[in-house]
């Protein structure tokens, strides 16, 4: 093509003899014009140019874009986590912004410190929904070097992630939990006020003061040599017992006396959550005393489920100390307080939900040794009707895991006991669900550990 256009220019210069100079000059030129326009040598070496320079663009772009789909991934992922370490210590404590910010932050730090380069960076943490989620909200930019030909100097970086603090997952179904405790003599001193500290912890974590939080009610069953109930369901569980019963005959024969406590259920529905009625009534304790005193102390009665906290709290403080150790008796009014078919001992704001309607029920089942007591026919102490205590105790649990309630044990201070051990194990729904504890900020832990479990964190975005 060039050397066409220099035969142009000669020709251009060309003396014609037959025309005037003007005309041949101005028939040459456009004769050339139309052959230069015609011609396609060297066309392709320019196509092929602008299409190279296209693809190193776009090649060049997509270095970039990939640069910052990475430093967009690594953000996110930073952000996830520090959100989530938010929301545990507005778990632990809702109140406490200031810290689930500082974590927060802690968190996002560590996990970007090996994150592609990025500039002007902004993070902000936020607790949300009146402290039951927590957000977190990051914003940067990748500096180009490619497409900042194309004049895009830099891409920005965007992330937002947002932590629910749920009972129970991230359904909007209600939670139950009972709370069987160990009153007896073995746990004064240190014992039973790190009890108090550590099931008032609990309580704290999974129910919230926010309307947004899911429903939480909690059940308190106290237990020791029996169980106290309230007064209005004395006769509900147990009928119309006798004042006194005479045991034995001639000079053997001994009087008993009735006493408010209740022990343990026998008959062909003994170790089930049947309702109460004729041939199903749990028995009464019956003393040698004629004050017809009962061990549990009315401090230490049967609280039925509530959401109640300040009236939670309030019971787990003035927790009193008893007698003897009858877990069987503890465990089956924690399946009770969550059982449907129990309602009419209860107000109706503390009735149970059905089983299978979404409910989550959990038992937590807490004590310091060995179940050592259970009682006869008549409801005395001794030779166990149904057997010992911890066989009862474990037919227990089997019914209530097989109605769908999810079953945590706490030991606490077992001293290597292994009758006991072995009872809270098989009690327990698995191995993830048995804890030991052999101090008061391990007992503590616990307590926490199984709240924060029930009281899941989720992402929603």
């Amino acid at each position: 093509m060039f050397s066409r256009i220099a035969s142009f220019l000669a020709a251009s210069s060309a003396r014609a003899p037959s025309k005037p100079l003007s005309h041949r000059r101005s028939a040459l030129v456009r004769d050339r014009l139309r052959q230069f326009g015609a011609d396609t040598d060297g066309a392709i070496a320019i196509i092929f140019a602008m299409i190279g320079v296209s693809l190193c663009l776009f090649v060049g772009a997509a270095v970039d874009l990939g640069r910052w789909l990475q430093a967009r991934n690594q953000s996110v992922a930073a952000l996830d986590a520090a959100v989530l370490a938010g929301a545990r210590v507005l778990q632990l404590d809702e109140k406490d912004v200031t810290g689930a910010r500082a974590a927060a932050q802690q968190y996002f730090t560590e996990n970007t410190k090996g994150r592609m380069h990025v500039v002007d960076e902004t993070v902000s943490f936020n607790p949300s929904d009146d402290n039951t989620a927590f957000t977190g909200t990051n914003r940067s930019f990748i500096e180009t070097t490619f497409l900042s030909f194309a004049h895009i100097s830099r891409l920005p970086v965007g992330a937002y992630s947002k932590a629910v603090l749920r009972a129970g997952g991230q359904s909007n179904n209600e939670v139950e939990i009972a709370m069987m405790l160990d009153v007896t003599g073995s746990m004064s001193g240190t014992k039973i006020r790190d009890l108090k500290a550590a099931a008032t912890d609990l309580v704290n974590i999974v129910i919230s003061d926010s309307a947004n939080y899911n429903p939480v009610r909690i059940s308190i069953v106290p237990f020791a040599e029996g169980v106290r109930l309230p007064t209005s369901a004395n006769t509900k569980a147990r009928g119309s017992p006798t004042t006194t019963i005479t045991v034995g005959s001639g000079r053997n024969a001994k009087t008993y006396y009735r006493t408010d406590c209740v022990v343990e259920r026998q008959g062909t529905n003994k170790y089930t959550d049947v309702a109460p009625g004729t041939n199903n009534y749990v028995k009464t304790m019956y003393v040698t005393s004629s004050s017809g005193v009962c061990g549990v102390t009315t401090d230490d009665t049967l609280m039925p489920l509530s959401k109640n906290k300040a009236a939670l709290t309030a019971k787990i403080d003035s927790l009193d100390l008893s007698n003897t150790t009858a877990g069987h008796i503890g465990t089956a009014w924690a399946w009770y307080t969550l059982s449907p078919n129990w309602n009419t001992l209860w107000d109706a704001s503390a009735a149970a939900k059905p089983y299978g309607d979404g409910t989550r029920k959990f038992a937590i089942l807490m004590t310091d040794g060995e179940y050592n007591l259970q009682y006869d026919s008549n409801g005395v102490s001794g030779t166990g009707a149904n057997g010992d205590s911890p066989t009862q105790a474990k037919a227990l649990c089997a019914g209530m895991k097989a109605k769908g309630i999810t079953v945590y044990t706490v030991g606490f201070a077992l001293g290597g006991n292994q009758t006991a051990i072995n009872t809270l194990s098989t009690c327990a729904t698995d191995a993830s669900t048995t804890y030991t504890a052999d101090s008061g900020a391990e007992l503590k832990q616990a307590f926490r550990d199984i709240a924060l479990k029930i009281n899941q964190l989720y992402l929603t975005q």
